[in-house]
């Protein structure tokens, strides 16, 4: 199972925290207004790099260029679909586009991986703030240039933001409400406004995550439209060749204008990566063991455990590796759409996680590999475990009333079966749930409330999921609910998660370390509606969006981490979702043609962006071509 929202520049979808200085915040961010520009901005803390620094520490910046990298994308965001394509256009909701599009486009500032929420100055130089933390200045440098040759100006950031606020992707919108507008201060100097109630990561948001478009193209060009005419940018990457549906490569610009600065130093080795379509995964898998594909993540237990015994993992051409995951793993899970009202109680959505069995599934169709995913924070230290302590309590005490009891005792845990499929014990407290919120039964059959049969649908885009959802379904018929497995095309699948035409959907989303404005396109009252939002099961509570708030708005990390414990317990009370499985590393297989740093970067694993290709394995492996 795999899902969308990494905390790194790659991926413009997620609004980490970082930005560019080493000095404390503004209003909002700094203890005290730093009096001059300065080279990085942090959420919680000085920056480790000074501004003399030459290249992040999990670079190798002697990394030769050259060579390809070919995979299916296992992460994406925005409108992007790992299984098809039809625009070159990320940042609107209409169409399917290819993930990575974001290598393309270039941003103010991008992120420092080893740092939770730090970022430095790429387009822009340096930064400085005014009108109490309420404006910030950013000073552009003059060599930056589109690929055609053009000059990047401030024209071009303030057009882009504007633009984006008024027609982006909802998810860019929903993240940056209380930005107010850009503006052109001279060619090199551009003022981003936000209101008096932004918080202290939306500029960070902003400077390192929004894409820079070019002014001149977007006049030309309708940007609401989906296209497949390759866009005007000034990325480390351009598109180059590609067949819709089936593959898209980004060639590397060889003169890309930022090559020498200490943020890119080092990055962006691959000559072409290369993107590959499958909508059946084992037909991507059978890419992979031919050569096609030379890195795959491995998202299937099954085949990791089973299926990795070809030839050219026996002759030591493809090797199996294990690299640490330490980001939040998020919510993996099967997401309840409580927009519908058969989905509406709490009592019910419980009930039906009881028939899931964790226990039976690890050992039976999982080899034993993963953990049972408890939390929304799940491996990070945002998660709620125990009883409240004192400071969650004063968050939650006048909440007392509003949410259920069960939030002010120990943190709701997923039930621990006897690992027999069909745990009886579970399922018959699922029952006496069912009927206590108003189900009947029927010879063999459930009624719902409204007394009519109770049929659910789990929305899918991959038949290779059905080994783990029909004993599930199974377990669901012996409580009288008739549920189905439908799988969709890969553009008919997103488009119904856009329109929320579901009842049921499994989904992953990864988190950054530093809680940011986007937490609100997941979780709060205003995002329930809107098309194309990760807000999946309709959350619509006012605790839960007061919480958010205050999450997002703490003063420290420890501030930030107490509330997220208590948005934690609210959101896990509310049963919006059966959790699934998680485990704490990234299990890859390479072709062994690849250079990587001896330790990746703590909070993000950018393999495109950070290995290289190596000239002597490839010769050794037989794929130096």
């Amino acid at each position: 199972m795999t899902g969308s929202f990494r905390a790194s520049r790659r991926q413009v979808l997620l609004g980490s925290a970082a930005v560019l200085a080493a000095v404390a915040l503004p209003r909002k961010l700094f203890a005290a207004e730093p009096s001059g520009p300065v080279h990085g901005l942090s959420v919680f803390g000085e920056l480790k790099y000074p501004a003399t620094f030459q290249h992040f520490d999990y670079i190798n910046p002697a990394a030769p260029k050259g060579g390809r990298f070919s995979f299916k994308a296992p992460s994406w965001g925005f409108n992007q679909n790992p299984n098809t394509f039809n625009t070159f256009n990320s940042f609107v909701l209409k169409g399917d586009a290819p993930p990575r599009m974001e290598l393309c486009f270039d941003t103010l500032m991008v992120r420092a991986l080893d740092e939770p929420d730090a970022i430095y100055g790429l387009v822009a130089e340096s930064v400085e703030i005014a009108e109490g933390g309420n404006t910030y200045i950013f000073n552009l440098r003059p060599e930056a240039r589109f690929h055609d040759g053009s000059k990047l100006t401030a024209e071009d950031v303030a057009f882009s933001f504007n633009t984006l606020k008024a027609d982006g992707h909802p998810q860019i919108t929903q993240a940056i409400t209380q930005f107010n507008s850009a503006e052109a201060l001279s060619e090199t100097q551009v003022a981003i406004h936000l209101s008096d109630k932004h918080t202290k990561q939306l500029p960070m948001f902003i400077a390192s995550s929004l894409p820079i478009l070019s002014k001149r193209y977007y006049t030309a060009y309708d940007f609401k439209q989906s296209t497949l005419t390759p866009p005007l940018s000034s990325g480390p990457y351009k598109v180059g060749k590609h067949e819709v549906g089936r593959f898209v490569e980004y060639d590397r610009v060889k003169d890309y204008w930022a090559n020498d600065l200490p943020v890119m130093r080092g990055s962006n080795n691959f000559d072409v990566i290369r993107l590959e379509f499958f909508r059946d995964y084992q037909v991507s898998f059978e890419s992979f063991k031919k050569g096609n594909i030379t890195f795959q993540e491995e998202f299937s237990s099954k085949i990791w455990s089973t299926e990795y015994n070809f030839p050219a993992i026996q002759d030591g051409r493809v090797v199996q590796k294990e690299f640490p995951d330490n980001r939040p793993s998020g919510a993996q899970g099967w997401f309840f759409n409580t927009r519908r009202k058969r989905f509406s109680d709490p009592r019910i959505r419980q009930a039906l996680g009881f028939a899931f069995d964790f226990e039976w599934s690890n050992r039976s169709l999982f080899y034993g590999l993963y953990s049972r995913t408890q939390s929304y924070f799940q491996n990070s230290e945002m998660m709620a475990t125990g009883t409240p302590g004192p400071e969650e309590l004063a968050l939650l005490e006048p909440y007392r009333g509003k949410v259920p009891d069960t939030v002010f005792g120990e943190a709701i845990l997923q039930p621990v079966s006897d690992g027999t499929g069909s745990d009886r014990k579970l399922l018959r407290r699922a029952s006496q749930l069912l009927q206590e919120a108003g189900c009947k039964r029927e010879g063999s059959g459930l009624l719902d409330p409204e007394g009519k049969p109770f049929t659910m649908e789990i929305l899918g885009d991959s038949p290779s999921f059905e080994r783990i959802v029909l004993p599930f379904i199974n377990n669901l018929k012996l409580l009288g609910v008739q549920a189905t497995f439908r799988v969709v095309d890969a553009a008919q699948f997103q488009s119904r998660l856009n329109d929320f035409d579901f009842d049921v959907t499994s989904r992953r989303y990864s988190l950054s370390a530093t809680l940011s404005d986007d937490s609100r396109e997941t979780w709060v009252s205003s995002a329930a509606e809107r098309k194309g939002s990760r807000n999946l099961s309709g959350i619509s509570d006012p605790v839960i969006d007061e919480l958010v708030d205050k999450a997002v708005t703490a003063k420290s990390r420890e501030e930030m981490n107490t509330a997220a414990h208590a948005l934690d317990r609210v959101l896990r009370s509310g049963h919006y979702w059966i959790p699934q499985w998680y485990k704490p590393v990234h299990t890859v297989a390479i072709w062994d043609i690849f250079g990587y740093p001896d330790k990746p970067p703590h909070y993000d694993f950018p393999i495109e962006t950070t290995w290289w290709f190596d000239q002597a394995k490839a010769e050794k492996a037989g794929k130096a071509g």
